[in-house]
């Protein structure tokens, strides 16, 4: 989760479709280079221990915008494949 907070940080579109699922990774992704994010927090996590093959991460990522600021709260999932964790798709709220 924090690499891929750090990815959307430095627009690092290799490393994002890199630990995407193959099921739900997109073709493309556009990120905003207007889109400044200021920082995370994780509230909550479930699974992804060192035996389970999935797990949830429940954050809050604070970002700025040419309009102000704003934050991002997701539910994401994420599945571990071959020894390595890949986002699944979330929940925005």
């Amino acid at each position: 989760m924090r690499s891929r907070y750090t990815a959307f940080a430095l627009g690092d579109r290799t490393h994002l479709l890199a630990t995407w699922h193959p099921d739900t990774r997109p073709v493309e992704l556009a990120l905003d280079p207007e889109q400044r994010w200021l920082h995370l927090r994780i509230d909550a996590v479930s699974g992804g221990g060192p035996f389970d093959t999935d797990g949830t991460v429940e954050f809050t990522a604070a970002y700025r915008i040419r309009r102000g600021r704003g934050e991002l709260r997701e539910l994401s999932r994420f599945a571990r494949e071959d020894g390595r964790w890949y986002y699944v798709d979330g929940d925005l709220s």
